[in-house]
Parts: structure tokens; C-alpha cells; sequence
């Protein structure tokens, strides 16, 4: 079997390695005699001299956040011993990018985080980057006719103008919400003793026990009617925020929709220069190899009892492939998108990866003059939002954004109503030359980005899991259950400590239930 190496390392580097990690298959424990431990090093490794001198040899498919992340995580746990490469067929960042706009860049993807996202806080810590400086705009939610609800600059007269119209179901929302998001931070804890999950339900029970995992299986809708949050308010404003995120609407799983709804009422920040910026910088700190090639097969091959994967990819160059003893997939496998064209092979039982669909969402960003008559206000001058949500109607877009761009300068303003400005517009399909005509008096440009940005949302039978074999991992199975960037770094560091505990045969790290007792008794 022939290998060609497009990037920086070479198939015998990897082989000598593996097959010196094969002669002592043994946890640290069992030879820490042998190698002395060094205060604030990696751990000794558990394999020959020859091995630990030549690196781990690990993969990640995909340079999105949950590729950037995980590269990051792993060597953070490996120590600088782990070689990494990380394959990317597009663009560094994957579902963080930006497009250029009258020599200006805006987000078109991921556009904001919220302010419990402590992964993200971390990373832009470390990376030395900034939070970019919040431009203050109203939001409102139409209906297709009106506005069934308006933010003012004042925020008792806000909570006055819930309450009128829908009592007291704003405040059930809000403590369903917290009460979810307390539960779920105490992932960072675990993760934080080492601890981690083969599975999402083995994640999400550990966090929240059966009333996690129940929530990937009712709606959005019906929990919330539960705890006596009322249709209207449902209807109205709480479908208008599903939409806005994930394009659909509060039929969708109520974890799900609970993640999606506290960065609705979280304080929300963004990246001086572009989000993206982590990704790029994540993978610089680490020194990963970054390969731009398609991967299109990982087969097993087993060495003495050990798995070796042994990965075959493509680019414009050629073919080429090579062996590698972790491998993480940090893409969506679902069943429409093109990398599921990745096949195992030589795996019993068969692994079958691909989930379901994902939801097509379509970013335009529009340089131009918006039609604020359409909205009800005849003289633009007048029109006070820099943010629309929409109920189910109308149904050609979701969202509508006055945005600014990645770099903001001390003296800068958001445009006026009757200014030209850019615009991003949400919506489920490419905007017809009609409805931008709906929207804007008239515009200059009109940029788009495609996306298959979340899983299209249902009640599953089972949860996919993040261990598809010893050391191939499924990053985004974590998406099934909930979808944003912060999830997408929690899986990130969770596939990062559930392949250093499995390397390492530390079993005791490895879904263990009761955390909470467990967490209290180590400290």
C-alpha cells in the first residue's frame, strides 16, 4: 500500500512511531519509574523512547471551531509531543467567515457569542485578540403587517410592554432558561477534573440526568407550556428567536431550543477583526499542519492489537494518504452534505456515521437603501430598529440585521434609517430579485454564503456518539442535541480528554455518572 504525502509529514514517521507505541501498550503508572516526571511537563509517555521522540500521530478533519479547538485541546493534553494534522477543504474557520462589502468585512457566518461561552472567552484570552466595540440598536418582531413587539430605549418601559402583553410567561421563559444553562455549566467543572463522555446522552445525563435527555425528544413547545408559558408568547416571540438562530421553529427539541434562547437573553459579544480569527489563531498556536485536501476514506488497520487509521485524501494536486493513531472528524456527517463522501472501511461492526439533514440558511448581506415603508413607517428617517425577527410570517426571510463591520473605529456610528447601509438578511432560500425589491428601495450589492449551518431539528431514537471506534471520534455528534459555537468547543475539549483517557487507559475519567458528589470529594 502506497502512500503520497501532499503535506510536511511522511508515512514512515507515522509508521515507526505506531509500531514503537505497539511494544508497550501500558498506562503511565506502569512505567513512570522509568521516566522521570517533570513539574509542569506532559506526562512521561507510556511507549518506547523512539516513539515518544517521534509524536502521536493525530488527524482532524475539518478547520472550523471544533477542529481549531480540539487540535488545541489535544496538544494541550499530549503535550508538544503530538503531531497534528488538520485536513480542510475550503476555508480555515468553516461556519466562521466573513465577506467583504464596500471595502469593509462583516460576518456571514457565526455573527456573535454569548457571554457564559467560557471556551471562547479562553481562547481570545489567550490568542491576545479583543472583544470588538458594541454598537447599540433596538430590535422588534413583525408579523408580516406589524410589529407585535417593539424594544424602547428603556428598559422598565420594556418590561412594562412584556407584561401588558403577555403577563407573566416572559419571566417563566427566563427561569426555565437559567435553570437549563445552570445545569449545563457544570460541564466546565467536569471538564475541568478531566472528565469525559463516549456518547451525547452519556454528556447530557451527567449534566442534567434524565430530564437532559428527555428534552432532545419533546418540544421546544410543549416544555415551555408545561411550566405555563402561554401559546401567544410562544407564537410570537419565542418562535421569532428559533428562527432568527436556527431557522425553525419551536417544534424543534426543547434542549435544543433552550441553548438558542438564552443568547437571546444574554449579553453578546463578538471578535475585533473577525471571529474567524480564532480558528486561524488556534491553529498557529498549536503549529498544527494544516493540509488543504478532501478526505475521503479512513480505514482501520489493526498492528499488534493496537488500531492504526490509515487516512486517504485528495486536492487539486493529487491523491495522497497516511497512517495516524487518532483521528477525529470535526465536520458534519449527515446526509447531505459532502462530507459524508467519507467512508470507513475495515471497521465490524460497520460504521455509519450520517445523522440526518441540515438546514440550508442563506446570509445576504445588501448594500442599499431599506424599504422602511414595507415595515410601516412611510419616511425612512423615522424607521428606530437595527434588528427584525419575524414570526412565521412573512416566510422569505427570518431575520434582518443592520451590521457593522469586523473593525469598528472610535468615531464610528451605525448608519441612519434613510443612509445606505449594509444588511444582513436571514432567510431558508437565495432572496428572489422580487423579494429584495420587498425589502430595499434600492442597493447597490447583493453578497451571499450558503450554509448548512444546524441539524434540521427531531425527535431521534438514539444520540450519536462521539467514540465511533478506540481512537476515531465524531466531534459534532454534539450538534444533534444542540448547535452553536460554544457547544461546538465544549465537544471539542470533551474529544480531546476522552482520547487522552483512552490513550492513557484512565477508565475512571470515562463516563462516570454522579460528577457532582465526585467533582466535591476531589477538591
Amino acid at each position: 500500500m502506497k502512500c503520497k504525502d501532499l503535506g510536511t509529514t511522511s508515512q514512515g514517521t507515522g509508521r515507526v512511531g505506531t509500531a514503537a507505541s505497539r511494544l508497550c501498550p501500558v498506562s503511565p503508572r506502569s512505567v513512570s519509574y522509568l521516566t522521570p516526571s517533570v513539574p509542569g511537563l506532559s506526562p512521561p509517555c507510556p511507549v518506547s523512547p523512539l516513539a515518544c521522540l517521534l509524536g502521536l500521530r493525530t488527524a482532524v478533519v475539518g478547520a472550523g471551531i471544533g477542529g481549531s479547538a480540539v487540535a488545541h485541546f489535544l496538544q494541550q493534553h499530549f503535550g508538544p509531543r503530538v503531531q497534528i494534522d488538520v485536513f480542510e477543504k475550503g476555508t480555515v474557520g468553516g461556519r466562521l467567515a466573513t465577506i467583504s462589502v464596500n471595502k469593509q468585512h462583516y460576518e456571514s457566518g457565526a455573527a456573535s457569542f454569548h457571554s457564559l461561552s467560557l471556551h471562547m472567552q479562553d481562547f481570545v484570552k489567550q490568542l491576545g485578540l479583543r472583544h470588538r466595540r458594541e454598537v447599540v440598536g433596538r430590535s422588534a418582531i413583525f408579523s408580516g403587517e406589524h410589529f407585535v413587539l417593539e424594544e424602547t430605549d428603556w428598559y422598565l418601559l420594556n418590561l412594562f410592554r412584556l407584561w401588558w402583553h403577555y403577563g407573566i410567561s416572559f419571566l417563566r421563559l427566563q427561569m426555565w432558561v437559567e435553570e437549563v444553562m445552570e445545569k449545563f455549566m457544570r460541564i466546565y467543572k467536569y471538564q475541568a477534573h478531566g472528565y469525559a463522555f463516549s456518547g451525547v446522552e452519556e454528556l447530557l445525563y451527567s449534566l442534567g440526568e434524565s430530564a437532559f435527555v428527555n428534552m432532545t425528544q419533546r418540544s421546544v413547545a410543549e416544555s415551555l407550556l408545561q411550566v405555563g408559558v402561554t401559546q401567544r408568547f410562544i407564537d410570537d416571540v419565542v418562535s421569532a428567536v428559533l428562527r432568527a438562530s436556527y431557522g425553525q421553529s419551536a417544534a424543534m427539541p426543547a434542549f435544543a431550543g433552550a441553548m438558542s434562547l438564552a443568547g437571546a437573553q444574554g449579553s453578546l459579544w463578538s471578535v475585533e477583526g473577525g471571529n474567524k480569527l480564532v480558528c486561524s489563531g488556534l491553529l498557529k498556536l498549536t503549529k498544527a499542519n494544516v493540509i488543504h485536501a478532501t478526505v475521503t476514506s479512513v480505514t482501520l488497520q489493526n498492528t499488534e492489537g493496537k488500531p492504526l487509521y490509515y487516512v486517504e485524501y485528495e486536492n487539486e494536486v493529487g491523491n495522497g494518504s497516511d497512517f495516524y493513531d487518532i483521528v477525529v472528524i470535526a465536520t458534519p456527517l449527515h446526509l447531505d452534505n459532502g462530507s459524508s463522501g467519507i467512508t470507513f472501511e475495515g471497521f465490524d461492526p460497520p460504521i455509519d456515521a450520517a445523522q440526518g439533514s441540515f438546514q440550508p440558511t442563506v446570509v445576504s448581506l445588501v448594500h442599499g437603501y431599506l424599504n422602511s415603508s414595507y415595515f410601516g413607517f412611510p419616511d425612512p428617517k423615522l424607521f428606530p430598529f437595527a434588528s427584525i425577527l419575524t414570526t412565521d410570517f412573512p416566510n422569505f426571510f427570518c431575520s434582518l440585521d443592520n451590521i457593522c463591520p469586523v473593525n469598528i473605529s472610535a468615531n464610528f456610528r451605525r448608519k441612519q434609517p434613510q443612509e445606505a447601509a449594509v444588511w444582513r438578511v436571514q432567510s431558508p432560500k437565495p432572496l428572489l430579485r422580487s423579494q429584495l425589491k420587498t425589502l430595499f428601495r434600492s442597493y447597490y450589492s447583493v453578497q451571499t454564503a450558503e450554509w448548512r449551518a444546524h441539524p434540521v431539528y427531531g425527535p431521534h431514537s438514539t444520540l450519536p456518539r462521539f467514540a465511533l471506534h478506540d481512537q476515531l471520534f465524531h466531534l459534532n455528534a454534539l450538534e444533534w442535541a444542540a448547535s452553536s459555537v460554544e457547544v461546538m468547543a465544549v465537544a471539542a475539549k470533551n474529544v480531546a480528554l476522552l482520547a487522552y483517557n483512552r490513550w492513557y487507559q484512565d477508565l475512571d475519567k470515562i463516563d462516570q455518572k454522579d460528577l457532582m458528589h465526585k467533582v466535591k470529594t476531589e477538591l
